[in-house]
């Protein structure tokens, strides 16, 4: 299928620089316009039937390379360099593809990060991850929410110009080392020229191989049109470098109005990009995830790509994500209509492969409904994973190799081991850090831009995300001295959790602990037989269901304290009758804890959005004041930048909380890491001592761990 292409003339800059690449496009045609050319399209004179697979990408997030840079180790799970080899798998399989990118394309990795704050490109140089892209000829993305992370200026650089908005020089860029492909983006609009951003759609004039009646092989025109949506999140996520220069509109409404234009301007077949995903749940105005209202209530779409969500649609597994009534996973239809959401991270492919019938008499192209698959073909099969594309591996190795000597800079110091080998006892060192870098980077912005805010307290919170699960090296364990960018992804686990705060009143904080404290399983003093300490499978006993340590959420501040009383039943947030009280005694610098007094936690957006079910209870939710789009580990990362100089006093040693004591008839034991009972020393947790120095046949123990005992009555 050759490459030629009609666009909008908003677009225009973008395919200036995609014809200066020397891409396979081959003539522009303006929506609407008349000067310019169009290659004339064969001649035709009979019936056919052809075959078009749409080939999607989504959530990239500068996943270019299989690799982590935080462990400085490959990781085969991700990666466009292994999307890459599906795709070209495909385009052998399918004799014409179209290949789109669903947005969330330049941050995420540290690669991201590197180019555009570490050592931000010149405006003469592509960004790294379209040299990548260009390797394989995408035909048009959209903006993700994420594109807009860096902020106007940075996105119009990268796009190469044309953006028409307050604070931006269109012309500071260069169209040349723009993205080589058509970007779409209906629903944000420049306040400057109440115009759209960029192109909101385009429409794509392709030369597909056809078999005609006949039986022999013919070239049949075929005009596809691409409406583009991103998520209006964007405006409450980057409110800071948004607020006053763009808007953005309803993802449901703007489909309605660009679809039918879109189509009467000849398009044949007409896809919606949308940088979203679905919910069932009741249409909202300006909702995150629009798509299954799209498909419902926008007549004339063929196929709709998402994203978003990092989920995956069709999921033809036991448990799909996507179980509501019109969401088939057994087609790849959302109500009717070919959809698809192929994960994330490059880990994913999806593919809608479509059977046409072209009829020469009416000069038009149908559908074969009946013959339309759709599915998500994976990087990894089992234990068994693509192999990498070499052109993609070329496209980012300067960059690749750059990254890797930044992570390995040094960026303070510390004059303590920061570790969470007995996070679950008290042990700030892991955590105080974390908190002290959410709580002032909050705290920073609340003064700044949430005036109404300014007087209430900012707090945080964090937990033990690396506790032992996985296996007995799954803890953080930072040693003293020269601290490097790769020791903020041990302090911080999760490279995806972005910053949120939440307001909350005093009996929510202790809901919110009360919650934790479910880490712990029900002591009961008299018993006189061994008790396991931790609610968790591996390094205590499992009851039921297991408590994870990145739920364990603690202060680490000397303005708050509290103790945990293990003795009483665990919480139960829908039946406080059935559970128990083990928060005891919160203070509030010295004073208790009003129920009514108004706070500002920081959190990460995992925690802001999906917890408050398990911690306010069902069918209630946080008041999100600021959803952040930095990661929780760049503000780690840059606050330890900032203070150089990390010591215990000062930020490993602010213990906010304690078990009531309560003297036990039997020993209280928990796992952790072998040789670790100095890291207990240190913090000053007297009350631990080695029951065994190994787990052997203990509750399942593989002797990879240490048994310890605590004395809850010290």
């Amino acid at each position: 299928m050759s490459h030629e292409v009609s666009t909008s003339p908003m677009s225009r800059p973008h395919w200036r620089a995609l014809l200066a690449l020397g891409t396979t496009a081959l003539a522009l045609s303006a929506c609407g316009g008349d000067n310019d050319t169009v290659t004339p399209p064969p001649t035709v004179t009979q019936n056919g039937t052809a075959q078009l697979a749409l080939l999607e990408t989504t959530d990239l997030h500068y996943y270019a390379r299989s690799y982590n840079y935080y462990s400085d180790k490959e990781d085969k799970t991700v990666g466009l360099e292994r999307t890459a080899t599906l795709i070209h798998q495909a385009r052998t399989e399918f004799a014409n593809t179209l290949l789109v990118d669903n947005g969330d394309t330049i941050q995420g990795t540290v690669l991201g990060t590197y180019e555009a704050q570490v050592a931000p490109i010149p405006a003469t140089q592509q960004l790294t991850m379209y040299k990548a892209m260009a390797t394989l000829k995408y035909d048009v993305g959209v903006l993700g929410n994420h594109e807009f992370n860096f902020g106007l200026p940075y996105l119009n650089q990268i796009l190469g110009g044309g953006l028409d908005v307050a604070g931006v020089d269109p012309a500071a860029a260069t169209p040349a080392n723009g993205p080589g492909f058509p970007m779409v983006t209906a629903n944000v609009t420049s306040l400057k020229t109440n115009k759209p951003l960029i192109a909101p759609y385009v429409i794509l004039e392709r030369n597909l191989t056809a078999t005609m009646a006949d039986g022999s092989k013919g070239t049949v025109p075929i005009r596809i049109g691409v409406v583009g949506i991103t998520t209006p999140g964007i405006m409450n996520w980057d409110k800071d470098k948004l607020d006053g220069k763009i808007s953005t509109q309803d993802g449901l409404e703007t489909a309605k109005k660009y679809v039918p234009e879109v189509r009467a301007k000849g398009a044949d077949l007409v896809f919606v990009l949308l940088h979203g995903g679905m919910s069932a749940s009741g249409y909202s105005a300006n909702m995150e995830n629009p798509g299954y209202y799209i498909t419902k209530d926008v007549p004339g779409i063929d196929g709709i790509v998402m994203g978003h969500e990092h989920n995956v649609f069709p999921n033809r597994g036991a448990n799909p994500s996507y179980k509501f009534d019109g969401a088939d996973n057994t087609k790849g239809t959302v109500n009717g209509v070919p959809a698809v959401m192929a994960s994330s991270w490059g880990k994913g492919l999806g593919v809608i492969n479509y059977s046409l019938k072209w009829d020469n008499t009416a000069k038009k192209w149908s559908i074969d409904t009946t013959k339309t698959a759709v599915e998500v073909r994976n990087i990894q099969n089992g234990t068994e994973y693509v192999a990498p594309d070499a052109a993609v591996i070329a496209a980012v190795q300067a960059l690749h190799d750059k990254t890797r000597t930044y992570v390995a800079s040094p960026i303070g110091n510390s004059d303590f081991r920061l570790a969470s080998m007995f996070a679950d006892l008290g042990d700030p060192s892991a955590l105080q850090v974390v908190n002290q870098a959410q709580q002032e980077y909050v705290a920073q912005y609340v003064q700044k831009s949430l005036p109404q805010y300014a007087a209430l307290p900012v707090l945080s919170v964090t937990a033990p995300f690396k506790a032992g699960y996985g296996n007995s090296g799954d803890y953080t364990n930072v040693a003293s001295g020269t601290l490097s960018v790769v020791a903020a992804a041990d302090l911080y686990l999760y490279d995806n959790n972005t910053i949120n705060a939440v307001k909350v009143n005093g009996a929510q904080v202790k809901m919110w602990l009360e919650n934790a404290a479910n880490r712990f399983n029900q002591i009961d003093p008299t018993k006189t037989t061994d008790q396991w300490l931790i609610n968790d499978s591996k390094t205590g006993v499992q009851p039921g269901s297991s408590f994870p340590g990145y739920n364990f959420d603690a202060f680490t501040s000397p303005d708050i304290a509290y103790e945990i009383d293990v003795t009483q039943p665990k919480y139960n947030v829908n039946n406080p009758s059935q559970g128990g009280e083990r928060i005891k005694n919160l203070t509030y610098k010295g004073q208790p804890m009003s129920a009514t007094q108004e706070f500002i936690i920081a959190t990460n957006n995992y925690r802001a959005n999906s917890s408050a079910p398990f911690i306010l209870g069902t069918g209630k939710a946080f008041d999100i004041v600021w959803a952040s789009p930095d990661a929780n580990r760049e503000v780690v990362l840059n606050y330890v930048k900032g203070k150089q100089n990390i010591t215990r006093a000062a930020n490993g040693s602010a213990r906010s909380w304690t078990f009531t004591k309560v003297a036990t008839a039997g020993k209280v034991l928990f796992k952790s890491a072998k040789d670790s009972l100095g890291v207990a020393q240190a913090a000053g947790l007297g009350n631990i001592s080695v029951e065994r120095a190994d787990d052997t046949g203990i509750n399942a123990g593989d002797g990879s761990y240490t048994v310890y005992r605590v004395d809850l009555n010290q």
